[in-house]
């Protein structure tokens, strides 16, 4: 007998069907044994009538919450007096006449058909296989995959292309601390994880792709907090012959739909969003990411704004780049590209913090969710910027060589963005921070209770990718 999925029960009433899945809650009453089954589509309620219960007995007695059972049984409409309006298919039930348990449940370690928001964290985390079966957790998994599918076909629709970059790249100077692994093959070398598809994504464009996106695996050694992982997932795009502003509108008009299309409960204060420059955000909010909602306790109003004219450099003694090498480093990018009337500054090296970039970030109810801007595309001004940033000739070109000679061959202008999508899909199914929207998150200390990583290598390995372990000092 072919499977029938619990979402297409009601379709079969009269009819004996197949499901596969679940025990979700067991609940033994006298003669009459209930079942609340689910599998990845939804929720039926099952029964083993009187008639049936001696037969079944020993088929039933280890059908505990979470047993994986097949379940044959006859789809009979409920009579009005017991129908629930309010539950998936609470107009049928599901007259059991066999049970075959295809893998039976232990206790676990917690219920999984409650929000499990309230057990500790460590604990959910360390059985995440289990934590995911909840009805929330299915929830945001699968809203997120929605959305992600939402945004391919809008995306495509709109002429760009799907490009996976490498995982494996080279260290440079772009902010935060990378990640790096040893090379077995080059003994004393190593590949960096990448913190961004920076480089790549603009390559890209060298390459004639035009209009790029992926969903990009972004990897940075940074101090945890709850919108923020050691690894994450940026919605990268790059664009070809575009200024501020064709980035800015496409970006917005996919945020829109995406919105009004997918939860559209939601409300959005204000369109076009509003765009504020970094001095009046500043001013106005004292921060650069300002929540601009009218009423702070209204869960679906969802507050977007643009922050714009960020300026491109400022003092190290300001700054806690650790990449600072001379008086100037860079606010956001060192891609990016001044404003146009201030191009002639950096060229020439004059007014230096008063160098206004293209940079804009798209904020939402107080939180950065993207940023970008148009990119230097010319080899003379990308090498300004590395000059004015106390780089060495020398520097730049083992760091940066490769960008410079790309921009030789015929680089178009071009433009592009990064959303957060975590922090994106945070804000949207209401959670408080990132871990709740990501299927395998690491802690807020950036540890896996799961697979306990990080965790030591043996000496074998050690010894393989030529390094020394020192132990900390105790």
């Amino acid at each position: 007998m072919e499977r029938t999925y619990i979402e297409d029960a009601g379709a079969h009433v009269g009819e004996t069907i197949l499901c596969k899945g679940w025990i979700d809650v067991r609940r033994d009453q006298g003669k009459l044994v209930f079942f609340d089954f689910r599998d990845m589509t939804g929720y039926i309620q099952g029964v083993i009538l009187p008639n049936r219960a001696a037969e079944m007995a020993e088929a039933v007695k280890d059908a505990r919450a979470e047993t994986v059972v097949e379940v044959v049984g006859i789809i009979n409409k409920r009579p009005e007096r017991n129908v629930q309006t309010d539950k998936q298919n609470g107009d049928i039930e599901f007259e059991i006449t066999g049970l075959t348990i295809l893998n039976k449940a232990e206790v676990l370690p917690f219920e999984v058909n409650t929000d499990t928001k309230e057990i500790n964290e460590e604990t959910r985390l360390k059985h995440r296989y289990l934590d995911l079966r909840s009805a929330r957790m299915q929830r945001n998994m699968r809203k997120r995959d929605q959305v992600q599918k939402f945004i391919r076909d809008y995306l495509h629709d709109e002429k760009f292309i799907e490009v996976e970059t490498p995982i494996l790249t080279k260290s440079t100077p772009e902010g935060a601390r990378d990640y790096v692994v040893p090379s077995r093959l080059y003994p004393g070398n190593f590949y960096a994880l990448p913190q961004s598809p920076q480089q790549y994504k603009q390559l890209l464009m060298t390459a004639g792709i035009e209009r790029y996106f992926q969903f990009a695996k972004c990897m940075r050694d940074e101090d945890g907090r709850g919108d923020r992982q050691p690894e994450f997932t940026q919605l990268d795009m790059e664009m070809s012959f575009v200024d501020r502003e064709a980035v800015m509108q496409l970006n917005e008009k996919l945020l829109i739909a995406i919105v009004q299309q997918l939860f559209p409960h939601k409300r959005i204060q204000q369109m076009p969003f509003p765009r504020i420059s970094y001095k009046d955000a500043m001013e106005q909010y004292d921060n650069d990411r300002p929540d601009i909602r009218e009423d702070k306790n209204d869960a679906d109003l969802l507050a977007f704004c643009w922050v714009v004219d960020f300026p491109f450099f400022e003092s190290t003694s300001k700054s806690d780049n650790p990449d600072a090498q001379g008086e100037w480093t860079y606010t956001h990018n060192p891609f990016s590209r001044p404003i146009e009337e201030h191009m002639e500054s950096l060229m020439n090296k004059e007014n230096v913090g008063d160098i206004l970039t293209t940079q804009y970030d798209i904020c939402l109810n107080g939180f950065e969710i993207g940023g970008g801007s148009i990119r230097n595309h010319s080899f003379e001004a990308l090498s300004k910027v590395f000059e004015l940033l106390g780089h060495s000739i020398e520097t730049i070109e083992s760091d940066f060589g490769h960008m410079l000679q790309a921009f030789k061959v015929g680089t178009p202008p071009h433009g592009g963005i990064a959303w957060g999508f975590d922090r994106l899909m945070m804000l949207l199914l209401d959670e408080a921070n990132i871990r709740e929207v990501m299927a395998f998150p690491k802690t807020g200390e950036g540890r896996d209770p799961m697979m306990n990583a990080p965790s030591t290598i043996s000496d074998k390995q050690v010894e393989e990718l030529h390094i020394v372990v020192k132990k900390p000092k105790q």
